[in-house]
Formats: C-alpha cells, structure tokens, sequence
C-alpha cells in the first residue's frame, strides 16, 4: 500500500469495539475511506476473546453513567445482531444470590440500580423460589435477571470483521501504531518498518495499550492502564449440572469486580472465576510473563501505590486466589455448596484492561478522551463487549462532533 494513501478514518484496534466502531462509521457514511489497524496477527486478539462470555443485563451501573446508559441498549443491539447473523447467544438468566443477611442492603441497591437503568424482566427472589431456579444454590435472597445471557464473543467478532470488509474498509494485522502526528488537517499513523498512514482522523480503541496511545497522541498520561489477570477454573464435565444459568454472589460495591462466579458458556464448559491480580505484562495469559516496559510502566504510575496503599488485603485475597484452587471451591461453595476443590479443572488466564487514577482510584465507567483528529477510548472493561454496538454509536457521535 502506497504510504501516501489517505483515509477518512482509522480505527486502531480489531477487537469487537473497533470493529463496532469501523461498522458505525460505514453504516453513517457508506462511501467512506475507513482502515482498521491491529497489532495482532488476528481480530479478537485479547480482552474480547479472553472472558467468560456473558452478555450482562445493565444491573450493576451507577445510574447516570455511560455503562448504565449504554448496557441495556448494547445488550438489545447485541441480541437483535446475534438473531439477524445466526449466532448462538442465549438469554440463560442470572441470579445474584445473597448469602447472608448482611448482605441484604447491597442487594437492595443492585435491585435500585437495576430498575433504575432499566433491565428487563429483573425480579426478587427469595430463598425458596431461589431453589426452583437453582436447585443446587442456596441464599437469603436473589436478584433473578432472565434477560442476561451468553454468547461466544469471538464469533461476534470475527461477523463484525466480515461486514466492515463487505462495506468497504480494509483491515490490516500484524500492523502496530509505533507514533501519530498531526500534520495540517489529517493525522499520520507511523507502523512496521516505517510504514505511513494519513487519514483525516483516528479512533484508537486499543485496550489494554490505550493510554500509551493517547499520551503518544498528547493526551495527558491519567488515567493509566494496569492489566489485571482474571484466572478462571472449570467445572469437570460430570459436575456441569451443578448449574443451570449463571450465579454470581453480591459484589464488594466499592469495586468494579464482580467476585468468583459460575458461568455456563456456549461451548458447553461452565466457568468458576475469576480472580483479580495484578500482573507484570499487558499481555499475561500467563501469571509468569513479565514485560520489563509494563511492569515499569505500572511501577513508576502514583496510582499504583495509591491503590495499593488501599486495596492491600484485596490483593492479597487475590494473590492467595491464584495459587489456591481450594480457596475458589470455598468461594464458590459459598452459594453453590456441592462445589469441591477436586471438581474444578484449569481453563484460562484473560487481561482486564482497568485505568487506575494518578489519586490511585480505579475508574468505573467507560471513558473518552480528545487529542486533535483523535478519538481515544481510554477506559472499556466489562461490560463493554455487551455494550459495543451502542457504545460504538457514542463513540461515532463523538468522531462526528469533533470533525474539523
């Protein structure tokens, strides 16, 4: 490709966000000279392929933030997709299960949430009527949301790259932004072995290396990423009946972790998971990968040692999380108490891309940011794969308002 060549967007980044977002664009503008960019040498290279699947109903949000806005209509997007495209995504239904009366008051404000943002179909449940959903779970009391669901979000994806091909675009792999510039009225996208490319303005959604393109764009170093590894385990195949839909516990409300829970997926596994460490590279798949430049990176942050001057004995429940498939049987048995440490196999590592605040906070929203020509998602953990066909609606609104 001719290093002169000039579009009118590049999207870096061909997980299912940047897809979402090239898609938009060509839907608003069909004649459009759209790039999509990518690191990797394949689409649904790392947060989009590396979790448990689950296309979340709107509960947990603060009203009046992106993910609350944005949830439920992405989740609706999402299904009327899958349905449209032939792809499996079945609405299996959750519980939230309160394990003891302490508990009560957050569940309360799950609930308030929940009606607030609007989730279809959410109900209460109480101890009884839990058992009739989950034989093998037991609590206090449950929020039941039938409208959550699963799908395999690689396959949403890989659909994603076929229609932003069929409209027009091209998509690159194997191609990592190394620099951008403006120059007059287009910004320049440096790649491999020099390789150029002009457009009159980037969308970068790049994940777990969001920050560095922003602040290589100029845009100010906070938030930061820190990649936080979630460990999951999996029901042995003889134990799957142990669930039927998806049960989580009540979460600490003070983070954005949903804790260990049970996830049946569309391949037939059924998850317990995950944890929250953090880890020594953007890319940890293993706990053992350490990458001297992301490790200094989290190091040298001020937020990193904020957080940590906080949320200690967490990572340290986490640090004992990873090494000890006993200590997520007791978790889980918590709940669902027929659940054994010897029932759980391994499964898989995936990444949380998670901005952390130079004040050591970690931010609960999806965020946005500006550079001149760019857009820059700074901040899109969970749930941000069920958002995506909504938040790639804000994000092209967004791409529009800041033209010129």
């Amino acid at each position: 490709m001719d290093a002169r060549a000039t579009y009118d967007s590049v999207v870096v980044g061909a997980g299912i966000l940047g897809l979402a977002v090239a898609r938009e664009l060509l839907a608003r503008q069909p004649r459009a000279r759209v790039l999509v960019v990518e690191q990797a040498d394949h689409v649904a290279a790392h947060q989009t392929a590396h979790n448990s699947g689950v296309i979340h109903a709107g509960v947990y949000y603060a009203p009046g933030s992106l993910k609350a806005q944005l949830c439920v209509d992405g989740a609706a997007r999402l299904y009327d997709y899958c349905d449209r495209h032939g792809i499996d995504a079945r609405r299996i239904g959750k519980l939230i299960i309160a394990t003891e009366e302490s508990e009560l008051p957050a569940l309360d404000e799950l609930e308030r949430r929940a009606r607030h943002n609007g989730v279809p179909e959410i109900r209460r449940v109480g101890a009884a009527e839990l058992k009739e959903i989950e034989p093998h779970a037991t609590g206090v009391a449950a929020l039941h949301s039938p409208y959550t669901g699963i799908v395999d979000f690689r396959v949403v994806c890989e659909r994603l790259a076929e229609d932003v091909r069929e409209a027009g675009a091209e998509l690159r792999l194997g191609w990592q932004v190394d620099r951008m510039q403006v120059r007059g009225r287009s910004i320049r996208l440096t790649g491999p072995g020099g390789d150029v490319v002009q457009a009159s303005r980037a969308v970068c959604c790049a994940g777990l290396w969001a920050d560095r393109l922003a602040a290589a764009a100029g845009a100010p170093q906070d938030p930061r990423i820190l990649p936080f590894r979630g460990g999951y385990l999996r029901l042995r195949p003889e134990r799957r009946d142990l669930v039927r839909g998806l049960i989580y516990p009540v979460p600490d409300p003070s983070l954005p972790f949903l804790g260990i829970h049970l996830t049946p997926r569309i391949d037939g596994e059924v998850l317990v998971g995950p944890s929250a460490l953090l880890v020594a590279a953007r890319d940890a798949y293993r706990l053992a990968t350490l990458r001297p430049v992301d490790l200094r990176d989290t190091l040298s942050w001020p937020g990193t040692w904020r957080m940590a001057a906080r949320w200690w004995r967490t990572g340290l429940h986490e640090i004992h999380l990873a090494a000890s498939r006993r200590a997520f049987a007791a978790h889980a048995a918590r709940y669902v108490p027929s659940v054994r440490a010897e029932d759980l196999l391994p499964a898989f590592g995936g990444l949380r891309a998670q901005a952390v605040g130079r004040n050591g906070k970690l931010v609960d929203d999806f965020v946005l940011s500006y550079t001149p020509r760019a857009v820059h998602v700074r901040n899109a953990p969970s749930p941000a794969a069920t958002s995506s066909l909504a938040l790639a609606a804000r994000i092209a609104d967004a791409v529009q308002a800041h033209e010129g």
